[in-house]
C-alpha cells in the first residue's frame, strides 16, 4: 500500500474547437486537403501576429477556437487503492482516462502509471470487430503481456462471467451492446493488470450484470490491484471507493474520502445545472438524439401544472420532448426514477416495459401517478428514453425536481415518520392469537 500506482502533475488536455472532441471526426475530400497544404504556409504566417498580439493581453491558453477538456490536473493513487472520480458530463473524467491509457496524448503535464494496465472505458474498447470473441479475449490478454497460457487459466472464468458463451466464436460486430460490455468488463477485470481503469460501465447492462460488476470489483480492490471508478451511480462510487475526486470543466475542484465529495457535488455543484439550465439545452445527457427530452412538470389530474405536490395525491409527470428526423422514431419506451435528493438514491421507479409503436414528432409524454407514495421533501425525477431498444436520450444530472408537501396518504391524519422514511407503503395489518 506505500508504493504510488498512479502519479499526475499538472496534465492538461486542449483540443481545437471543430477538430475531433468525442464521438466522430470531421473528414475533408481531397480538393479540400491540397487547397490547405498550399495555403497553410500564408495562413500561418498572417496568424503568428495575431496570436503574440493576444497573447500579450492575456496569460490564459484559453481562446475562442480551443477548449480545454482538462486543466492543470493531478492526483495521486497509492497501490491497492480504489478511487472514485465524479462530475457532470463534459467534466474531463473520460478524457482523463483515455489519456492515461495512451488513447489521447496530454498538451502538457505528465502522469506516471507503475504496473500492467487494464482498461474498460467505452463498450468493447479495444476489441476488433471482424475477430470472434474468443480471438478477442486473447488479443487483449496479448496487449497486456500476458502469454497464451496464462490467458488460458483465465478463459472460462472469463466466458462463465460475461454470459456470451453462446456467441463467443460469432464475430464481436454482431454482438448487442450489452453483449459487448459484458465481454468487456470480463476480461478487463479477470486478466489480473495490476491497474484497473473503468468508465461507467454500469450505464450499459441489467440490474444483474450490474450487481455482477460491482462484487467483482468489489473482489479486485480486495486483491490490492489498483482502480480508477468513473460514474454517475453514487451508491457505487461511496461502496466501492474511499477516496473520490471531483472534476468540474476539466479541473479537479476536490479530493477527498467518497462521502465528503460526493455530499459535495451533490449540494453544490448539480442543482445549477438542473435549475439554471433549460433541460432542451442541457448537454450533460447521453444517447443518440432520435427522440431528445426538452421539458419537465407535473400536473394535477384536471391538468393544472403544480409547483409542489401533497402526498397521496394523483399526479401526473409530464415530459416534453422532441424527435430529431422527420421519420417518425417507433419502439419508444420511456421511464423516469425518484431520486432521494442527497444520495441519489433510487426510491421510486416507473419502467413499465410499455412500448409506444411510434410517437409524433413533438409531444409530452404523460405518466399518471396514483396516490403518490413519498412523504415530505424534495427529490431528483430522472428520465431516460429508448428506440428501437437503443438509448435515445438520458440526462445524466435528473430532469428537474419534485416537490411534496405533506399529505394524508394513511387517511388516517397521520403525516408518518418525514424525511427518515421517504417511501410511504399501504399495508392491510391482521393480529392472529397463537395458542400453546
Amino acid at each position: 500500500m506505500t508504493g504510488t500506482a498512479i502519479k499526475v502533475e499538472n496534465l492538461s488536455k486542449r483540443y481545437r474547437i471543430g477538430q475531433y472532441v468525442g464521438s466522430g471526426a470531421q473528414y475533408k475530400t481531397l480538393r479540400e486537403s491540397l487547397t490547405n497544404a498550399v495555403s497553410a504556409p500564408l495562413r500561418r504566417l498572417k496568424s503568428i501576429s495575431k496570436f503574440e498580439i493576444r497573447n500579450s493581453k492575456s496569460d490564459t491558453p484559453q481562446s475562442d477556437r480551443f477548449i480545454w477538456a482538462l486543466r492543470d490536473v493531478s492526483f495521486e493513487v497509492k497501490q491497492g487503492e480504489v478511487l472514485g472520480i465524479i462530475g457532470r458530463n463534459g467534466a474531463g473524467k473520460s478524457t482523463l482516462l483515455k489519456v492515461l491509457t495512451r488513447i489521447t496524448e496530454p498538451t502538457d503535464g505528465r502522469a506516471e502509471l507503475n504496473g500492467r494496465v487494464g482498461s474498460l472505458l467505452e463498450v468493447g474498447t479495444g476489441f476488433h470487430p471482424e475477430l470472434t470473441g474468443r480471438e478477442n479475449v486473447y488479443l487483449s490478454g496479448a496487449i497486456l503481456g500476458m502469454g497464451r497460457k496464462e490467458i488460458d487459466k483465465k478463459f472460462d472464468e472469463i466466458v462463465d462471467f460475461s454470459g456470451v458463451e453462446t456467441y463467443i466464436d460469432t464475430p464481436v460486430k454482431r454482438y448487442s451492446s450489452g453483449m459487448r460490455v459484458r465481454l468487456g468488463f470480463a476480461v478487463a477485470a479477470h486478466l489480473e493488470p495490476e491497474i484497473l481503469l473503468i468508465d461507467e460501465v454500469l450505464a450499459v447492462g441489467d440490474a444483474a450484470f450490474q450487481k455482477k460488476c460491482l462484487g467483482k470489483m468489489g473482489s479486485v480492490a480486495k486483491e490490492g490491484r489498483t482502480v480508477l471508478f468513473v460514474s454517475h451511480n453514487m451508491g457505487a462510487i461511496e461502496n466501492l471507493c474511499e477516496k473520490a475526486m471531483l472534476l468540474d470543466s476539466g479541473s479537479v475542484v476536490m479530493q477527498s474520502n467518497a462521502t465528503k465529495t460526493i455530499q459535495y457535488y451533490l449540494e453544490t455543484v448539480l442543482p445549477p445545472v438542473i435549475e439554471d439550465i433549460p433541460l432542451a439545452e442541457r448537454r450533460d445527457r447521453s444517447g443518440n438524439g432520435t427522440i431528445r427530452l426538452i421539458g419537465f412538470h407535473i400536473e394535477d389530474v384536471d391538468g393544472n401544472k403544480l409547483m409542489a405536490a401533497r402526498s397521496g395525491m394523483d399526479i401526473v409527470l409530464v415530459f416534453g420532448y422532441q424527435c430529431r428526423d422527420q421519420e417518425l422514431p417507433r419502439h419508444v419506451d420511456v421511464g423516469f426514477s425518484i431520486h432521494d435528493k442527497e444520495t441519489l438514491a433510487v426510491l421510486y421507479s416507473s419502467y413499465s416495459g410499455q412500448v409506444f409503436e411510434t410517437v409524433p414528432p413533438t409531444g409530452e409524454f404523460r405518466c399518471l401517478v396514483a396516490r403518490l407514495p413519498l412523504s415530505k421533501g424534495r427529490y431528483r425525477v430522472g428520465a431516460r428514453v429508448t428506440v428501437s431498444g437503443q438509448e435515445a436520450d438520458w440526462p445524466r444530472s435528473a430532469v428537474g425536481y419534485l416537490d411534496i408537501e405533506a399529505g394524508d396518504f394513511y387517511g388516517t391524519g397521520r403525516e408518518g415518520f418525514g424525511a427518515s422514511a421517504p417511501l410511504l407503503l399501504m399495508g392491510q395489518w391482521e393480529v392472529e392469537g397463537l395458542t400453546s
